[in-house]
């Protein structure tokens, strides 16, 4: 056996050892905490009362992310030099991310030039939102935390991309922009046609022709759900591992061993589920507009 394993084996022995112990020390008895309510964590209590055009902690999670996205497309761009230093050099390397992966793989070199701003501004803003979703920022307006005699919100993890109106507003951007494109290309009657697969005819048409028209709706859904469902889950795990479930059972020694475990869903939702996410909402976004022009 390897070292590595041996240390891997240890690690996970330690785990359970404390969590035998830590159950044996408090006992394992619980009572339910009706007070914690998982799901206020993510309740939007609006700030500044304006109507349609409240404030709340969902417009400032996308206020910095639109921050961001405009810093990242305009002013550091603006900025570039023959030598690249090193925040040039991650730029450059995200700018060829969408360029080559994202927009030329899926779609006319001559359509890519066109679509190119559209869907790196995507991509950046859901990447960022979802980033700046794992940061803790004093936003939970039902805690309050006391620093100096200063009640301030307590700290707390939320993501726009969590709240089912942001994906559904950039697919629905996404698919009015392809079903445009589409009948530009083709014409509206071309562009119907161009959703039947090269081959149908006869009787089966009158199956197929409805399915893909489903199919083409259901292209909004997916993109809504895909994203709004993956960064809500992820947020729901965390909280629960991270000491959620300890509260809502009354057990507050599981938090010690649930923690581990919140860390690591934590770092695996930040370092790899945030940038997937961006990048399968662009990335489909693409093969949507690039599948809009082709004949079938």
């Amino acid at each position: 056996m390897s070292n590595a394993k041996k240390i891997m084996l240890a690690i996970a022995g330690f785990y359970v050892l404390g969590f035998v112990l830590l159950a044996i020390i408090f006992g394992v008895t619980t009572h339910k905490n009706n007070e914690f309510q998982p799901q206020n964590e993510f309740k939007l209590i609006d700030w500044v009362h304006l109507g349609v055009f409240s404030v709340n902690r969902a417009v400032l999670y996308l206020f910095l992310a639109t921050l961001c996205t405009v810093v990242s497309m305009v002013y550091i761009a603006r900025r570039m030099h023959a030598r690249p230093n090193r925040v040039q050099t991650a730029v450059e390397t995200l700018f060829s991310l969408m360029r080559d992966n994202i927009t030329r793989g899926n779609m006319p070199d001559d359509m890519a030039r066109k679509w190119f701003p559209y869907l790196g501004a995507l991509f950046l803003f859901i990447w960022y939102s979802n980033l700046i979703g794992y940061l803790p920022l004093p936003t939970n307006s039902e805690e309050k935390i006391d620093i100096f005699g200063a009640h301030i919100p307590a700290f707390a993890l939320y993501a726009s991309t969590a709240n089912v109106s942001v994906p559904l507003v950039l697919a629905l951007c996404t698919f009015f922009a392809f079903n445009w494109e589409g009948v530009r290309a083709h014409g509206f009657i071309g562009y119907f046609k161009s959703l039947i697969p090269a081959g149908v005819s006869g009787p089966i048409l009158f199956l197929i022709a409805p399915l893909e028209v489903i199919s083409t709706f259901m292209r909004l859904i997916s993109l809504t759900v895909r994203l709004f469902a993956n960064i809500l889950a992820g947020h729901m795990i965390i909280l629960f591992m991270a000491g959620g479930l300890a509260v809502i059972i009354g057990a507050s020694w599981l938090g010690w061993f649930t923690l581990p475990a919140g860390i690591a869903l934590y770092l695996f939702e930040l370092g790899l589920v945030a940038t997937l996410q961006a990048f399968i909402f662009a990335t489909l976004s693409a093969i949507y507009l690039g599948g809009a022009v082709s004949q079938h």
